[in-house]
């Protein structure tokens, strides 16, 4: 779109307008700082060359043209010009008229309930057509998970799922762990009891961000896998009690798990976790390994508790969450700071056994990044 730019008389920004949309205003030492040239930005990997204390105290802008397809600025005293494509400021504008409301989501997130189809892809396919991995990795960074069938019913073929996108991250549990019954389990998840939607591992810091569930039996009754998205149920806390929102996002709660030897586990977070901004940014929620809450004061601890039920009520209505029941070969992963699983009972005839592991979001949304970039 075509643009028109004045400078400020201090030269400490400009002001770019284009007609039909809102002024964008860059400042001098925002656009020196992240100039794109390579005495700035390493040409290969664009990463930063110069330190902060590198520019002058008083850069400002001593001209500024809008060309055809950039615009050209140049700095003083460094007597420096640099060009800034519009579509790379349009992108890294940060002249918003009204903060956000605190609770807002991030481009690309879509909040869901019972109705959405749950997304599904071929294992052959995106482990040999890039096209379609990126169509799996993109439907867990929007939706916040995605299955995978036709995969192999093998021990560890969970590893290879998530050595598609990054890399598995090992806790006490192991590399992988069984999910299946036991005589004397060390976790409720290995027993056929059903299971509340819950959020894994809430007593680490930080969380594994990612989570993968992979199907090797699957003929007892019952045993159904669901998913809940924890963001639409904070939105929804949110509209019908912003008070209890605050609060849950405001004070933190307490997770802890000891329950084999030699391992004692604790963290102190948020159940709603925001970003300084207010973006939503994180879930945690599991009754089985909630702590005492001692952080909450006295005058708001049963306005606090109100807020905890009416979110768990929330998270626990029927028309919330996605059911399905896993086949040997099937899987399906989770982005672990945001939708929570659960699965119903089942009996002790016939067999049920997953395995599972944990991952870290920055691999999957970094592999994502790159197959968009070569699409």
């Amino acid at each position: 779109m075509p643009y028109t730019v004045s400078t400020d008389p201090s030269g400490s920004f400009l002001t770019l307008t284009s007609p039909g949309s809102a002024p964008l205003r860059f400042h001098a030492l925002w656009l020196r700082d992240n100039a794109l040239d390579p005495e700035t930005r390493a040409p290969g990997n664009g990463q930063r060359l110069i330190t902060i204390g590198d520019i002058p105290r008083d850069t400002a802008i001593s001209s500024a043209r809008a060309e055809a397809d950039h615009l050209s600025v140049s700095f003083a005293p460094e007597n420096k010009t640099v060009s800034y494509p519009y579509d790379w400021l349009e992108k890294n504008t940060y002249d918003r008229a009204t903060p956000p409301k605190a609770g807002w989501l991030a481009d690309g997130v879509q909040t869901w309930d019972g109705s959405l189809a749950p997304p599904a892809f071929e294992w052959d396919g995106v482990r040999s057509d890039a096209a379609v991995k990126r169509r799996w990795l993109s439907a867990v960074a929007r939706f916040g998970f995605a299955k995978l069938t036709g995969g192999p019913a093998a021990e560890g073929a969970l590893l290879d799922t998530a050595a598609m996108f990054g890399f598995v991250r090992e806790t006490n549990y192991g590399r992988y762990f069984e999910v299946r019954t036991e005589v004397n389990p060390t976790n409720l998840a290995f027993t056929g009891l059903g299971l509340q939607a819950h959020t894994d591992n809430p007593y680490r810091d930080p969380v594994p961000t990612l989570q993968i569930l992979y199907c090797l039996e699957n003929s007892a009754e019952g045993g159904d896998s669901i998913v809940v998205d924890g963001f639409r149920a904070a939105e929804r806390l949110r509209e019908e009690n912003p008070d209890g929102f605050d609060l849950l996002a405001g004070y933190p709660a307490r997770f802890e798990y000891k329950g084999s030897d030699g391992v004692c586990l604790r963290s102190r977070r948020p159940m709603i976790e925001l970003a300084p901004d207010g973006q939503l940014a994180g879930i945690r929620f599991n009754n089985r390994s909630s702590a005492p809450f001692t952080d909450i004061p006295f005058a708001r601890m049963e306005a606090y508790y109100a807020a905890y039920r009416r979110l768990g009520e929330i998270i626990d209505e029927p028309g919330m969450g996605v059911a399905f029941k896993l086949e040997p070969g099937e899987s399906f992963i989770v982005d672990n700071t945001r939708v929570l699983h659960a699965r119903t009972g089942y009996s002790g005839s016939g067999s049920r056994w997953l395995q599972g592991c944990y991952a870290d979001k920055d691999g999957l949304l970094s592999t994502l990044a790159v197959l968009e970039a070569e699409a």
